[in-house]
């Protein structure tokens, strides 16, 4: 674990948090140490807490009064919701962003694109999930919606976890990377109507691998 320095702000603090839950370091129901990770971090309670109340509101940390706090994921049919709705407010910004988009705006996509397909044949599966996380990002930005962006912003915090842990299911990885080709293409056209219809069936797939991996 990295030492995060005092002067950082308690969103870097809830990242490597998401990290170590997300790496499995960290595993459901297992007790926040906070004297610990204080001491492994560098840092001082009052940043950690803050970031455990980001957590929390994430679903990822229940803060039990006098008790503590403890790693928890939300049930399978709240994961459902959140894809539902991500899917939906996703491929808006898709729709959206072709329509928008400029040369330059393609160039910076196709780069995003580029280190996707790095990572890939790389095996990469965390850091392909942080790439992919800076692409939608982009593409969010790209449709210039505040409102939606605020929304947008509420949940991809939230189904980053379940987006890594989707490509667990064999054979999803090398579908994911066909999916982006596929959404690459689209944006390259300026084909709003197909862009948003393949971002909400990226989505909803997504999901569909962790319905199998749940059994």
């Amino acid at each position: 674990m990295r030492a995060i320095k005092k002067k950082t702000l308690h969103q870097e603090i809830a990242d490597t948090l998401r990290d170590m839950i997300m790496s499995g370091e960290l595993r459901e129901g297992d007790k926040i140490r906070e004297n610990e990770l204080c001491g492994l971090m560098g840092i001082s309670k009052t940043p950690l807490r803050e970031a455990l109340r980001v957590l929390s509101a994430e679903g990822l940390i229940k803060l039990i009064p006098n008790r503590g706090s403890y790693v928890t994921v939300p049930t399978f049919e709240e994961i459902k919701e959140m894809f539902d709705v991500m899917s939906v407010l996703e491929g808006v910004c898709a729709r959206t962003a072709a329509e928008k988009m400029k040369d330059r705006d393609f160039l910076r996509l196709e780069k995003l694109h580029k280190r996707l397909e790095e990572n890939f044949r790389e095996r990469d599966q965390k850091a392909y999930i942080q790439q992919n996380n800076s692409y939608h990002a982009f593409v969010q930005k790209l449709a210039g919606n505040r409102t939606l962006n605020q929304i947008v912003n509420g949940l991809r915090q939230k189904i980053l976890l379940y987006r890594f842990q989707s490509l667990n299911l064999p054979g999803r990885f090398e579908q994911s990377i066909k999916e982006h080709r596929a959404l690459l293409s689209a944006f390259r056209d300026r084909d709003s109507e197909k862009a948003e219809i393949l971002m909400k069936s990226h989505l909803k797939k997504q999901f569909e691998a962790l319905k199998k991996l749940a059994g």
